[in-house]
């Protein structure tokens, strides 16, 4: 059997691949193993948003005496009927990927596909050649192979939110995104919770600045364990686990130490092309294609960033770039965003601080505890860090972890990635009071170091005095 273009995986990488082939070509297959659907609607980040916003909802009782609400005392949290929401809301996201084998009858293979070489593919026992091979085959969450001892007391983001209930004690082990999500969460659903990581790292934030004022907010509602590897044993029943500064005796440890790309079997050997340590060879950013082969390799296999908008912007180009007629240059990459849904948020735009050369850039800062809208909210905290080039003023990056950072950052990186400089930000108009005030603050900070600052707004003035407007 032979066609033009073969997709395997369809995840949010493969989905979108295949709106761009069907753009020059009806005579392709997708082919997908297990699950016909996307990580984030399934298991990442639509069911973990929906947790976490029954969680934020409960925990707002903490400040109900600060708004003159009284009661508090006497709410409590249904834990199965929580997860029954997050699962039926789960449930809708999913409905449109699982319609794909329905939709595209017998071009679409349920099976395991394997490489034969750079134009070759079996599945199901079948050979199948084709002009281009589009990889999107996904990933899967890391459980060390020790740990599986423990049965289903392991949990991840592959089985946590198929639970009915939770056990009143967890561990999480892994504090990135993820991790430091699902923990908050847990813990502010009333579940007792301890977070262990390996680094002296929280949500993956890379300025020392920034991580130093969201770990002092984190360890206020769970403990934390960094510096040392988790270890795990029996304990009369529960799991003791052992990390840096202590153990924690759990019901259940959620592993949450990132996802491996769904490359075992793959067949990536028969390629022809040169292999890492992990057995991955070389992906060009801008075109995703594997040296000079019609074969592409995109999504979270690929390894360069698990997010959402990453992978669908991956499966665009690898379907542009597969197609007869391609233009081999690639496509440009849209400017690096990533966003924590803890409490306060934590975003990165740009490229991290410690990849900027600091003797060419400067830093403005605003703390957020003070900041007047958030301050009416009960939401005051946290700090927000912009960075610029000192000469021109053009901004380069941003990491904070602020309330709704969520929409400051993508006005931040609508900036970025026009070259806008802090003059160009600061003209824009301000309303009162929001907390996009803040930003201004951060901006007028930075401002202040720049060297054609373009004197636009109030960057060169000192402090008015009004609390709100400063």
């Amino acid at each position: 059997m032979k066609v033009d273009t073969i997709i395997v995986g369809s995840g949010t990488s493969g989905l979108s691949a295949l709106r761009e082939v069907r753009r020059y070509t009806d005579d392709f297959l997708l082919i997908n193993d297990g699950h016909w659907g996307t990580t984030c609607a399934a298991v990442g980040c639509m069911p973990s948003k929906a947790l976490i916003e029954a969680a934020n909802a409960y925990h707002k009782r903490h400040a109900f005496d600060e708004f003159g609400i009284l009661g508090a005392d006497s709410l409590r949290v249904d834990i199965p009927a929580v997860l029954a929401r997050v699962r039926k809301m789960r449930d809708g996201f999913v409905k449109g990927p699982e319609a794909t084998p329905a939709k595209l009858g017998k071009r679409a293979i349920s099976g395991r596909a394997r490489l034969l070489g750079p134009g070759r593919v079996s599945v199901n026992g079948d050979e199948i050649a084709a002009r281009a091979i589009i990889l999107a085959p996904g990933s899967q969450p890391i459980v060390p192979e020790p740990w599986r001892a423990f049965g289903r007391r392991i949990l991840t983001t592959d089985s946590l939110f198929e639970q009915t209930d939770l056990p009143r004690r967890i561990a999480v082990i892994g504090m990135g995104a993820i991790g430091i999500e699902l923990a908050q969460a847990l813990a502010r659903l009333g579940l007792e919770v301890a977070g262990f990581d390996t680094r002296e790292a929280l949500a993956g934030i890379d300025d020392k600045h920034v991580l130093a004022s969201f770990r002092s907010l984190v360890e206020a509602e769970f403990a934390l364990h960094l510096g040392a590897p988790a270890q795990l044993e029996e304990a009369d029943g529960a799991i003791r686990v052992t990390g840096e500064g202590g153990t924690f005796e759990a019901d259940a440890v959620l592993a949450a130490m990132g996802r491996r790309p769904n490359t075992n079997g793959l067949g990536l050997e028969t390629l022809g092309v040169a292999l890492d340590d992990k057995g991955m060879p070389a992906v060009d950013p801008a075109t995703l294609r594997i040296g000079d082969l019609p074969v592409f390799l995109a999504g979270d296999a690929n390894g360069y960033q698990a997010l959402l908008h990453e992978a669908a912007d991956e499966g665009h180009i690898a379907g542009r770039m597969a197609a007869p007629d391609a233009d081999d240059t690639g496509l440009c990459r849209r400017t690096p965003l990533s966003i924590v849904f803890s409490s306060p948020q934590v975003s990165r735009v740009g490229p991290p601080l410690s990849a900027l050369d600091t003797r060419s850039i400067t830093s403005g800062s605003a703390d957020f505890s003070r900041q007047a809208r958030a301050r009416m909210a009960q939401t005051a905290a946290g700090l927000l860090r912009v960075h610029a080039e000192r000469e021109t003023g053009r901004l380069l990056a941003a990491e904070m972890t602020v309330p709704d950072a969520e929409h400051l950052a993508h006005l931040l990186a609508l900036a970025v990635e026009r070259q806008m400089t802090v003059a160009d930000v600061l003209a824009m108009p301000f309303y009162h009071p929001v907390l996009e005030e803040g930003l201004r603050s951060a901006l007028r900070d930075l401002a202040r170091n720049v060297s054609s600052a373009g004197g636009s707004d109030l960057s060169a003035c000192g402090a008015i005095g009004h609390e709100a407007l400063d």
